[in-house]
């Protein structure tokens, strides 16, 4: 619990002390008398509409509905006060409330005011003037205030430098992402260079050579043919090399298991994400049948920003993957129990993405043939199904 919250908290339940302590006081000193009824009534009123709302001022930054309330709350002490003036100290906590949900200048225009009444009451009680009841209480509140504004400050900059820190710890993340994304490029373009560009090259340099010769000595323009297809498959096996270095490798324990890491990463302390399989080879104990490599990629990359996005925008406490193996095609769920949100709002065009998100998502269906469907209705959470359709004894 954070210092504001815990003072906050030491100023309610101030509050229901000093109510109780005044109404007991007046109960034993106006017993049965005929504002008694009244005094009870109000304090009844005063308690309710103070308790209303109470646990979402503790958690929550000042809303409309919060300053309503402590407008009816104040309207109620001003009464009580004028029918007994020893309710008057139940303005301390009040103080704090007013400073703590209206805006500055109106809060010292309410303390003001509830600091005159203060006055006033104290000294109604005492029958008599008193220097000490007019002089005491304004002394106390611009303590209390001077020093309420400025753990106020205090907070507000210590916010300001928590946003500065998380982004800039999103702005180093970027950065490195970048010249990650740079350093690979580079091992990209020199491996490419050094293997298919040169093989590509001398192929070239072969089949132009066979051609030269070709009607002069045909022996020696078949051996630059063979040399050429030598080199071709060379440089077939360093392509495929070179896709299955850029495949997920999460991939290299299978789909099943790839889903599970990524479900294993994205769980934490807001959100528990589970895996479930659904397909007629695994109930009977045999392991899944084997999709084609585009298809596993796009899955798990698909999972992977579904989940992001959950993680980032749905405020989930739980979500769930199912993977579907059917005759024909393959299914995979995204559910989670968030807000939800209007999936109207969504670009209806698959082409043209820019970013991450649902737009990539959609994208990377499109591109395979496949099937997105987005299913929310806020508050009940969301569920992203992508299906893709599969070749004849696939699955």
């Amino acid at each position: 619990m954070t210092d504001t919250r815990r003072l906050t908290t030491v100023m309610h339940t101030a509050f229901f002390l000093l109510l109780a302590v005044a109404l007991a006081r007046f109960l034993l000193r106006h017993p049965g008398g005929p504002r008694t009824p009244w005094i009870i009534g109000l304090c009844a009123v005063l308690a309710l509409v103070y308790v209303t709302g109470l646990t979402r001022d503790l958690a929550e930054r000042p809303t409309a509905r919060q300053r309503a309330r402590l407008t009816v709350v104040v309207g109620v002490w001003v009464v009580l006060v004028a029918l007994a003036p020893s309710f008057a100290w139940c303005a301390v906590p009040l103080f704090y409330t007013g400073l703590r949900t209206l805006p500055t200048r109106a809060a010292l225009v309410l303390v003001t005011l509830l600091t005159g009444l203060v006055i006033a009451a104290q000294l109604r009680l005492a029958g008599r003037w008193d220097p000490d009841l007019v002089l005491g209480p304004p002394a106390v509140v611009v303590i209390a205030t001077a020093v309420f504004l400025q753990m106020q400050r205090q907070d507000l900059r210590q916010r300001a430098l928590i946003d500065d820190l998380i982004r800039t710890r999103r702005e180093l993340a970027a950065a490195e992402r970048r010249e990650g994304t740079l350093a690979e490029r580079q091992r990209l373009s020199m491996e490419i260079h050094d293997t298919l560009a040169q093989g590509l090259s001398s192929q070239q340099m072969l089949l132009q050579a066979a051609g030269r010769i070709w009607d002069s000595d045909p022996g020696r323009a078949r051996a630059h043919v063979r040399t050429a297809e030598s080199v071709a498959e060379h440089n077939l096996t360093e392509a495929r090399r070179f896709v299955h270095d850029l495949a997920p490798a999460d991939l290299a324990h299978g789909l099943e298991g790839a889903l599970r890491a990524v479900a294993a990463r994205e769980s934490g302390e807001r959100l528990t994400v589970r895996v479930h399989i659904d397909a007629a080879d695994t109930a009977a104990g045999a392991a899944p049948p084997p999709l084609p490599d585009r298809i596993q990629s796009a899955l798990l990359r698909i999972a992977q920003g579904a989940l992001a996005n959950v993680r980032e925008h749905s405020g989930a406490a739980h979500a769930a993957l199912t993977l579907t193996l059917l005759d024909d095609q393959v299914v995979l769920d995204v559910a989670d129990d968030g807000h939800g949100f209007d999936p109207a709002t969504l670009p209806d065009s698959p082409s043209g993405v820019r970013g991450h998100g649902l737009p990539a998502i959609r994208a990377r269906v499109h591109q395979l043939g496949g099937t997105l469907t987005i299913e929310s209705t806020p508050p009940e959470g969301t569920v992203l199904t992508a299906a893709f359709p599969l070749p004849p004894n696939t699955a």
